[in-house]
This record gives structure tokens, C-alpha cells and sequence, in this order.
């Protein structure tokens, strides 16, 4: 069908504005991200007890009920044992939120519900479609730890002494949450989704207790082969960026060390991840 000239002295009028395929794919890639946030404000309340319950209880013990019962516990050689858990505390609150945060949606999508059918038909590519999922996994993974913030500043008997390098803290906040998201985006891919829920077990217990969160990485001088051992520990990089960047007058690991670990994390984890879940989509 050919399109008609417009007779003379009359202007043809210009055809449906268009959009750059760039364009559309920012559009969408936004509307899946903003269709996330929407689910998760949805769940204030949920999301609230999910994140708050254990930092809470962690705090709660360690820095408010043992000093008043005057319970001997101090695994830091005299140092403020507040100070350590702090960042340890916030270093937790962001793996296991952007762990969750992409993990366990993805055992539904994946599973019965097949929403990832839905979602792959968005105008994006299959890899922009797993960013996606990084970015809002890491933006639930930050707001955890706002949340918590306030409980690790306000419940210990003894107010931590923090002395905070912004710099630091910006760009622990930024690579941090993205680790642990993009973490979960392989865990949730490359594990069958029932037994996702078991991972949580064998995987992210270990690496919370071996991270580096009730004690400073230096602290593990006295047994080298686990301090050598925990390096490929995510957390530990986490849970020492938090430190340096707010307790940086207690010993930490060199800040060159750990910003560098976390971009490397950052570049190799969403590399894998996003490639576990190509396959399992077009696999």
C-alpha cells in the first residue's frame, strides 16, 4: 500500500512521532524498576519486621543486655565491642536484603508462576532485563540499611563513636548492595528454585559468621589460613568498607584493598549472574 502526496498546496501532515529504540528500552527498563519499588511499598510492613528483627536482636544482646548484666564478653582486646558490630551489623543488613531481594522472587518466577515470561517480553534485551533485577536488589539492599541505621545508633548502652569518612561511606553504599544483589541474582539462577530456599542455609550462614561483622578482618592474625581463607568471602569486603568508612580509628583492612575487591565483586558477580540468567531464560 503506498502512501498518498498530499494535493498541492496543502502541507502533509507529518506522520506518529517515533522513538529511538534506546529510548524505549530506558522506558522500559525504568517501568520494570519503578514496578518493583511499587511491590516493595506495598509491603512496608513486611519489609520492616524482615529487615529490623535481627540486627535488631544482634544489637540488642550484644551491645545493650550484656554490659548491663555485666556479662564478660569482650572478643575485641579492649576495644569498644559496639564499634565492631556497627558495621558489621549494616554489612549484614545489605547482603541478606539484596540476597532476598533477588533470590527468592526468582524461585516464583521461575517456578509456577512464570512471571519472567512477562517479564522477557518488555522491550529490553534478556541482559537488561537481569540488571534490572541487580539495580532493584541493591536499592532494597541500601534502604535496609538505612533502616537500620538509627537501632545500631540508638539501642546500644553505649552510643558508638563513629567517625565518619563520607567519601568512604558513599562508595560502600553504592558498590556494597550491588554485590550482595548481584550475588543473589546468581544464587537464584544457577541453583533449581526449590532448592534456592536451601542455599540461605549452607550458604549465607557461613557467610555471615565468617565476614568479617563481630570482628575486624585484622583480628584474624592469630589463624592465617582462615583469614587467608574468608578473602573470598563478599562480606568481608562489605562489612570492612562499613568499618573503615565509619570507624576508621579501629583496625580495618587497607582501603585500597577493599574498594578494589568490591569493584572487581561488582564486575565478575553481575558478569555471572547475568549470564546464569540468560541461560536459564533462553536455555
Amino acid at each position: 500500500m503506498t502512501a498518498r502526496a498530499a494535493p498541492d498546496g496543502v502541507s502533509a501532515s507529518p506522520g506518529p512521532p517515533t522513538r529511538s529504540v534506546r529510548a524505549v528500552a530506558t522506558y522500559a527498563f525504568g517501568a520494570l524498576l519503578l514496578r518493583d519499588l511499587h511491590v516493595l511499598t506495598g509491603e512496608k510492613a513486611r519489609f520492616l519486621v524482615r529487615t529490623v528483627s535481627q540486627p535488631l536482636l544482634l544489637v540488642f544482646v550484644f551491645t545493650y543486655v550484656f554490659p548491663a548484666i555485666g556479662q564478660g564478653f569482650d572478643p575485641t582486646g579492649g576495644r569498644s565491642f559496639t564499634e565492631v558490630l556497627v558495621p558489621g551489623v549494616l554489612a549484614i543488613t545489605v547482603m541478606i536484603k539484596g540476597i532476598q531481594a533477588v533470590a527468592l522472587p526468582l524461585v516464583q518466577e521461575f517456578g509456577y508462576t512464570r512471571e519472567i515470561d512477562d517479564r522477557v517480553m518488555a522491550p529490553l534485551p534478556v541482559w537488561a532485563v537481569a540488571l534490572e533485577k541487580i539495580v532493584a536488589g541493591a536499592a532494597q539492599g541500601l534502604l535496609g540499611a538505612v533502616v537500620v541505621f538509627p537501632i545500631v545508633w540508638l539501642v546500644p548502652a553505649q552510643p558508638p563513636d563513629l567517625a565518619v569518612s563520607w567519601g568512604a561511606l558513599v562508595a560502600v553504599c553504592l558498590l556494597g548492595p550491588v554485590v550482595a544483589s548481584a550475588f543473589g541474582l546468581v544464587l537464584g539462577t544457577y541453583f533449581e528454585p526449590d532448592t534456592v530456599p536451601l542455599m540461605f542455609s549452607v550458604i549465607i550462614l557461613p557467610l555471615t559468621f565468617l565476614g568479617a561483622t563481630y570482628y575486624s578482618w585484622t583480628d584474624l592474625g592469630p589463624i592465617p589460613w582462615l583469614q587467608a581463607a574468608t578473602l573470598a568471602n563478599p562480606l568481608v569486603y562489605i562489612s570492612e568498607g562499613f568499618r573503615l568508612a565509619l570507624t576508621p580509628q579501629l583496625p580495618h583492612m587497607r582501603t585500597g584493598v577493599v574498594f578494589s575487591a568490591l569493584v572487581i565483586l561488582v564486575a565478575v558477580v553481575s558478569y555471572a549472574g547475568v549470564k546464569g540468567f540468560e541461560r536459564r531464560v533462553l536455555g
